[in-house]
This record gives structure tokens, sequence and C-alpha cells, in this order.
């Protein structure tokens, strides 16, 4: 498959490789590559992302508009789907089907900005978005998805003094694909910025532990629980070794396969924390019915 590069043994236990897809100058390539492998993981923040940031509406009362911070932002699909009137479907049905020889370059980034304007649903949040792609995110900026746009690589560096000062005031921070390439160490860093803990909500594939990460989010003060009730398909497998791959990731975790990556799809596990008192205020369950 155009995109996909043969997997490999390493810390991501053999998972496919998709690095030309996630830096170009526009999204078409990432949507045309994963479209045949239904990926759907942002379908399923979509619902999840927006009933978190209805609840801390709710709860803050009339402030200004929620200040979200969305971890490897990539082209900006996780705030698209946030802030707009739009499907994951749509955005492949917008990108899959757009004649990549019609716009180049800033133009396409200029028509998306109308295209998502034209879409903007009132009291949307202000995205600020994180990936170390830097065209990825200056897509995503131009297309008017990103409030603020920071190609920083955590993993490596402190946040820049610019970043500091976006992360001021962060009501919620969202991740749907990156837990495993991002550690405990980019959540460190994020928290070494913050003066009060946001809501964290992240989508983690089981082959990937959070213990690190939720440890790391209890020492801020942050109490985080899992959705039991339902994992939550991500993406077909690109292929029979990375199915392999993923099964003896698995299996080293102690996990059966049955009933979830026997499907033939990966599987990932929501986590959300918040601050004990908003746990014991509005339990999960009441937070995320639906799930």
């Amino acid at each position: 498959m155009a995109g996909v590069t043969p997997t490999s043994t390493g810390t991501d236990w053999g998972k496919a490789h998709f690095e030309s897809i996630y830096n170009c100058p526009d999204p078409r390539r990432y949507f045309d590559t994963l479209h045949p492998l239904a990926y759907q993981i942002p379908h399923h923040g979509q619902a999840v992302f927006r009933a978190l940031a209805d609840a801390l509406r709710r709860r803050r009362g009339d402030r200004p508009p929620l200040r979200v911070v969305d971890l490897c932002c990539s082209y900006g699909v996780n705030p698209a789907l946030l802030n707009h009137r739009v499907t994951l479907d749509d955005l492949y049905h917008h990108y899959v089907t757009t004649d990549p020889h019609a716009l180049k370059g800033d133009a396409l980034a200029r028509a998306d900005r109308a295209y998502y304007a034209a879409r903007r649903l009132p009291g949307a949040a202000r995205v600020t978005g994180i990936d170390a792609a830097d065209r990825a995110v200056g897509y995503a900026v131009a297309a008017g998805l990103l409030d603020h746009g920071f190609a920083e690589n955590l993993e490596r560096d402190a946040a820049s003094p610019a970043l500091h000062q976006a992360l001021a005031g962060t009501d919620l921070i969202t991740v749907t694909g990156g837990v495993g390439y991002i550690t405990a160490r980019t959540f460190a860093r994020l928290f070494d910025c913050l003066a009060e803990p946001p809501w964290v909500a992240a989508f983690v594939l089981r082959t990937v532990s959070y213990r690190p990460i939720s440890a790391l989010l209890a020492r801020a003060g942050l109490v985080t629980e899992r959705v039991t009730t339902r994992t939550f398909r991500q993406r077909r497998f690109a292929d029979e070794a990375e199915r392999r791959a993923a099964f003896e990731a698995l299996a080293a975790r102690g996990l059966p396969v049955g009933g979830k990556e026997a499907d033939g799809f990966y599987h990932a596990e929501l986590y959300v924390s918040r601050p004990a008192a908003d746990v014991a205020a509005l339990p999960l369950a009441e937070l995320l019915p639906a799930f």
C-alpha cells in the first residue's frame, strides 16, 4: 500500500510505519492512505471530546472559550471534528475525492479555511496543536483548525517560551494516536508549563501501557479512569506481519485478542484523567453515558 513501509521491530512492537504521510504540505495523502485501512479513531474521539468539552463548559460557567491542547495534532483532524459540523466520513470524502492537481501549495489551505469557517460551531474551543511534523502543523494553522500550532518534539526538548505561554489556562488535553510514540516525558514537559492540571483524555492502543503516564498524572493531582465497557477500533492491520507483531505485544502484556484484535483491527482504550473533586462530582458513567 502506498505510504506504508514494512513493519519492523523495536519500541513500536512492529507497527507499520507511515512516515511518508505524516508531514506533507496538506492532508490528501494522509486520508488517501488511511481510508482503505478504515482508520476511525478520530471519529470515536469526536464524540468523547465533545462530551468532555460540554461538561467542562458547564462546570466553568461564564468564562472565555474553552482551551484545548491536541497532542500529535498532525493536520488538525481532531480540532476539525471538535469545532465544526463535519464527520470523519465528510473529511474522507473531502480529501480522498479531491483532485490532487486541482489545488497546490497554500491554495488548498486557503480553500479549506473557507470550508471549515462555513461549518464552525458556535462557542468553538480555542485549540493549540503540538506535533513534530512542521508542515502538517503549518497546514492546520493555515486552514484555521488551530489557533496556535507548535512543531515541537517534547520527547526531546523542553517547551519553547512561546508554547509555554500558549499553554496557560489549558482546560483539556486530547490525544488519539500518539501514546507509544510520545511518553510520560512529553506529559511531564507539558505539565511543567501548567499552573493548574487540566483534564486529559487519551485513546491508547492496547499494545501500549498507559501506566507510566497515569502515574505522572497522579503526581500532578489527577485521577485516571479507564472506560471498561468497551474498546475502540483504531484501524485495520496493514499486513500480516503487523498483525502478528501486535498479537505478540498483547500476549506479552497478558491481554487476550478474542473479541478485540482478532477482528483484524487495532483496538484502543480510553483513559480520562481529572482532579479528584471533578471525579467525585461527575462520575465517568454520567460524563460519558453513551460509552
